[in-house]
């Protein structure tokens, strides 16, 4: 072990001082000690590698002095190469004002940013103060990992996921404008860095705190689908196109328009502008779908009003539409919600808006919040069915609308076990719903 006073960290020293005390440290790899308690300035990133702990003790800040980019970041992120074994604990950021302006890789949009990264555990770390333009924590393309004992308040989106496998996030309290946790597998180009399958995942014992402002959901489980370049396509803001085996994304203006594209894109990195169009190279194609799969919430506490409390969805707008048109759709599966308590007004407990094979809500505390089986026109009449299961789950109330299915949306639904605060409560669905089995009053309207 050794502490980072060592390399010239300490809390007096100027932004720049630190920044460079701080990165020698990191360099030498192996346990990293910061215990002197203070504010510890940062004028810009420093990178962590392979087999390095970071560990802060009592009374140990690092505050943001500079907006130009990220605080904390991997080496492997610049070079696409997997960085192992590393392990945060103790981390209190202080974002200062200072929010995220310029992203050395686009689609790394957080202040703490993981990209290629195996075995990666963030504990007991708190940021008090994220604004509206940076992700806080972001992980993309990774292989097993933690977030556990966070406490994020601010802006932007506390905990950011992109393509990866195996991950827990637990104990969390969260108190955000936008998403406390965000399952992002497709995304904005600059939201995302790579695009591909979020699964085998545990969330569970996380608070989504009230406050007045908010948009977005507790958790957004983001999928997509792309499709073959073709000569005279048209293109959007944010598309993905497969050439020459290279998936690429279009870095073009928030305007919503179309351009037309006639020249594939082959180059091997970076941004190449054909026909108006800025190309992003994103990553070696492996496939042409990405969504959300095996992943159980449990133990979950929605304080904040909100319209929508998980959401599996696609994007159709500005930004970005996340199925191209006549691209099949992938099936987000394997999501299960165990007791989850709702204490505020959430109209929705759930809007499922890309296919979903099955949704499992068990030992669960439900009032007025419905199941809302949504689509894009563009995409309407292509959608499978979805099973829904409720078991042992708790309705309160004098009775609400169970699931609301929009045209061109099906499901079959089973209610076991479950409990009813008013016994002459009577609850609906609608729309295309099979009642399979019901130990509630349910009809159809």
């Amino acid at each position: 072990m050794m502490n980072a006073a060592q390399c010239g960290f300490r809390p007096y020293e100027t932004p720049e001082h630190n920044t460079a005390a701080l990165q020698r440290a990191l360099d030498r790899a192996g346990t990293i000690r910061i215990d002197e308690p203070g504010i510890y300035d940062l004028s810009g990133p420093v990178r962590i590698g392979s087999n390095t702990a970071l560990e802060f003790g009592e009374g140990v800040f690092l505050r943001r002095r500079n907006a130009s980019g990220y605080t904390l970041i991997n080496k492997g992120a610049f070079s696409r190469t997997y960085d192992e074994n590393i392990r945060i604990r103790g981390l209190h950021l202080l974002v200062n004002g200072c929010d995220l302006l310029r992203q050395e890789i686009i689609g790394m949009n957080a202040l703490i940013g993981f990209h290629f990264v195996r075995n990666l555990e963030i504990r007991d770390f708190v940021c008090p103060d994220l604004l509206r333009r940076a992700f806080c924590i972001q992980v993309c393309t990774f292989e097993n990992i933690l977030l556990e004992n966070l406490r994020i308040e601010g802006g932007k989106d506390a905990v950011h996921l992109g393509r990866g496998k195996r991950f827990v996030i637990r104990h969390g309290i969260f108190r955000t404008f936008d998403d406390p946790i965000a399952l992002n597998a497709h995304d904005y180009v600059t939201s995302n860095p790579q695009f591909g399958w979020i699964e085998d995942g545990i969330v569970e014992d996380c608070y989504d705190l009230d406050q007045r402002e908010t948009t977005g959901f507790f958790c957004r489980l983001l999928g997509g689908a792309w499709t073959t370049w073709q000569p005279e396509m048209p293109i959007r803001r944010s598309d993905l196109v497969v050439s020459d085996g290279r998936l690429y994304s279009a870095n073009l203006p928030v305007d919503g328009l179309e351009r037309i594209s006639r020249t594939a894109p082959r180059h091997p990195d970076g941004v190449s502008v054909l026909d108006g169009i800025p190309w992003k190279f994103v990553q070696e194609a492996d496939g042409f779908q990405c969504g959300v799969r095996n992943v159980h919430f449990r133990d979950i506490v929605l304080e904040k009003r909100r319209p929508r409390a998980f959401s599996m969805t696609f994007d159709n707008d500005n930004w970005s539409r996340s199925v191209y048109p006549g691209a099949p759709m992938p099936v987000q599966s394997g999501i299960l919600l165990e007791n989850i308590r709702v204490r505020n007004r959430i109209d929705a407990l759930v809007e499922i808006r890309t296919p979903c094979d099955v949704l499992k809500i068990l030992h669960s505390d439900l009032e007025n919040s419905s199941i809302l089986l949504n689509s894009w026109e563009y995409l309407a009449d292509r959608y499978p069915k979805t099973a829904l299961l409720f078991s042992g789950t708790t309705f309160r109330g004098p009775g609400f609308r169970i699931v609301d299915a929009e045209k061109g949306r099906s499901a079959d639904l089973t209610v076991l076990g479950s409990a009813v605060e008013d016994p002459t409560a009577e609850f609906q669905v609608r729309g295309a719903v099979r009642i399979l089995s019901s130990d509630l009053k349910i009809r159809s309207v």
